[in-house]
């Protein structure tokens, strides 16, 4: 089950039943299962409070997601910040919705194991954000 709240932001703009479907499409490319699956939508503050004390770091991200999988079953909690997400949509000169599904699938894809922090691994997590975007917009059309 996918679930979605937001403290102290206005809920975003997403079909939850359509994006539902297209996370689990994504994990199934991957071989991977949807269980327990939480997003929480929040603004910067609350993000760097998160930030601060789970991780120990004193910065602002667009998504902190915390990993609770259990063989090919994803589960995690998933924190964004919506003032992050719209001013990296900005900087990129990208739609604010984009950006907002790259964020929302780029935490499932750490669950489904692909990282970014290390030599080379921030191209193939764009890689994989692109695939997945690519696969939204074939679902979109479809309907």
């Amino acid at each position: 089950m996918i679930t979605y709240s937001a403290e102290g932001v206005k809920m975003p703009k997403i079909r939850k039943r359509d994006t539902s479907r297209w996370i689990k499409a994504v994990a199934a490319t991957y071989g991977r299962k949807v269980g327990e699956i939480g997003y929480m939508f929040v603004d910067d503050e609350k993000i760097l409070e998160v930030n601060n004390e789970y991780l120990g770091h004193d910065y602002y991200t667009d998504i902190i997601t915390f990993d609770y999988d259990e063989g090919d079953v994803l589960n995690g909690d998933l924190v964004i910040s919506l003032d992050t997400v719209r001013s990296n949509a900005e900087l990129f000169g990208k739609l604010y919705e984009e950006e907002l599904f790259r964020v929302i699938i780029h935490g499932i894809l750490h669950l489904c194991g692909i990282n970014d922090k290390g030599p080379g691994e921030r191209e193939i997590m764009e890689e994989n954000e692109n695939k997945a975007l690519a696969l939204l917009k074939r679902m979109q059309t479809e309907k």
